[in-house]
């Protein structure tokens, strides 16, 4: 099992890899693949895949987190390699969302409509876990969410004729079963790393064994932090390779906590399970 981050807010030393505020993991398992998100736009995610030397047509689904267009954006490019891909996601998926700064409101969710997506595209959604490929499971919806989530005071979705919080339903991550154990792996963790990490336990009944990806731990503050930390020394705690949205000062905290358990995953970066 093998997890390349494709496309990042950072990028690897004397990379050949572009990075842009997005993120894309490709996850390749006995010669097949997957693509986890797809950034935020098509030149790079098509540029990085060309650096591996990978063409989109050899790749045979994709894995949607959310609808937010740093993990979207790349998706209008990559079906114009490969019409009818299959795509994986939460219903939600579809809802619009949007992001209000300023006293200005502005769309934040697919850039493409539903009825586009539709056409283009095979879509399979579902609240339940599915199986993309022999041990590459989405894990369904984080419906029980008693610790604090991954929010944004910015994300809005329409309430009759006015606007209320997201409620990030749409957000899901992605386990591996590698012969060490469940990898899991983020878009944003807007559902909160406790509490992805409560469901992947209760639907998998393993702890994993790493976690790779964004964890929206960017805006957090200290008592958060500290939960956080307690709870994972608790569980081992996993490896960690954080990136995109976890921020470098809950990044630094992590690393304070749990040493070497934790190392950075920008652009370029390859993990083996």
């Amino acid at each position: 099992m093998k997890i390349t981050c494709l496309v990042d807010n950072a990028v690897q030393p004397h990379s050949a890899f572009w990075g842009e505020h997005g993120l894309a993991f490709l996850i390749e398992s006995e010669g097949r693949r997957v693509l986890f998100d797809t950034g935020a736009s098509g030149a790079v995610l098509l540029h990085n895949l060309g650096v591996m030397g990978i063409t989109p047509e050899s790749i045979p689904a994709v894995t949607l987190s959310h609808a937010h267009p740093d993990h979207t954006g790349g998706l209008p490019a990559f079906l114009g390699h490969r019409p009818g891909l299959p795509i994986y996601a939460h219903p939600d998926l579809l809802r619009e969302r949007f992001t209000r700064r300023e006293g200005r409101v502005e769309a934040k969710g697919l850039p493409l409509t539903p009825e586009v997506l539709r056409q283009r595209a095979d879509l399979r959604l579902s609240a339940e876990p599915q199986m993309i490929l022999s041990g590459i499971w989405t894990i369904g919806e984080v419906s029980e969410r008693p610790e604090p989530e991954g929010r944004s005071p910015h994300h809005l979705v329409r309430q009759g004729d006015g606007w209320s919080p997201d409620p990030y339903q749409d957000d899901m991550a992605l386990v591996l079963e590698s012969s060490q154990g469940l990898v899991l792996v983020c878009g944003c963790c807007h559902a909160g790393l406790l509490n992805t990490l409560s469901h992947v336990r209760r639907t998998f009944g393993q702890e994993p064994v790493a976690v790779a990806g964004g964890m929206h731990l960017v805006n957090v503050n200290k008592t958060h932090m500290r939960r956080l930390v307690e709870v994972l020394q608790q569980l081992g705690p996993p490896a960690l390779y954080p990136n995109h949205c976890t921020g470098q000062a809950a990044y630094v905290a992590l690393a304070q906590a749990f040493g070497d358990r934790v190392a950075p995953c920008p652009a370029g970066t390859v993990l083996e399970f």
